[in-house]
């Protein structure tokens, strides 16, 4: 597909970044500019432009006279990136104070399609979405810009997890908690609840990390 939207550089940052997230560039692959430029229809300078961006978000690395890679998933990375979402997190909601009616609403439609959702990667994208709604009111944009960042990079081990494995999304019931400590006016529950859910999401994950890497060292 062509590439037209922003800078050609910016919308090759967005498309490899998706190549990432659902498998078709794998972790620690190196990447081919020659063969990605051509699948995006691009030159090697936007390309470039592009794989530098993921560089900066931690999802491609560069080694010189080597080239780019994909970041490996591994599982010290993944616990330095999700710890800090259960302290970031909550602050966010705090600072946002309790949701409209309206907005406490909408919350609640995102998480019944999520619980509907019949794919795994549409599931994900809506418990995304559910969070970024959440504390989107909240006024301090650095901290909504730091949880969106970790929300990019750990969504590649979620979605690699559901690739590897038969795991079942189940964050609905610890949203509804969320949800209705909001409707009562309780914001410290809230971010209490909020805080669990972090915590929570993060262990199959590792649990997955932990065998996937005992079974590499077994094959090698």
């Amino acid at each position: 597909m062509q590439l037209v939207t922003r800078s050609i550089g910016a919308a090759a940052a967005d498309e490899i970044r998706d190549m990432i997230v659902d498998g078709r560039l794998a972790d620690g692959a190196r990447v081919n500019e020659v063969h990605l430029a051509r699948a995006l229809e691009i030159s090697r300078t936007p390309l470039r432009e592009g794989l530098t961006r993921l560089v900066a978000e931690g999802v491609v690395t560069t080694e010189p006279r080597r080239g780019f890679f994909v970041a490996p998933l591994t599982l010290d990375d993944f616990q330095q990136l999700y710890e800090i979402r259960p302290i970031l997190d909550p602050e966010a909601l705090r600072l946002a104070g309790i949701p409209s009616p309206v907005e406490i609403d909408r919350l609640e439609r995102i998480n019944a399609a999520m619980v509907a959702a019949k794919k795994p990667a549409t599931a994900i994208d809506l418990d995304d979405q559910w969070h970024r709604a959440l504390l989107a009111g909240c006024p301090n944009r650095v901290l909504l810009e730091m949880i969106d960042q970790i929300i990019g990079r750990t969504r590649c081990y979620e979605h690699a997890l559901f690739r590897e494995t038969d795991h079942v999304w189940n964050a609905s019931d610890e949203h509804q908690q969320i949800m209705d400590a909001l409707r009562d006016g309780d914001l410290d529950g809230a971010c209490a609840g909020l805080k669990r859910n972090m915590q929570s999401g993060a262990g199959p994950i590792v649990d997955w990390l932990t065998q996937r890497k005992k079974h590499c060292k077994g094959v090698a």
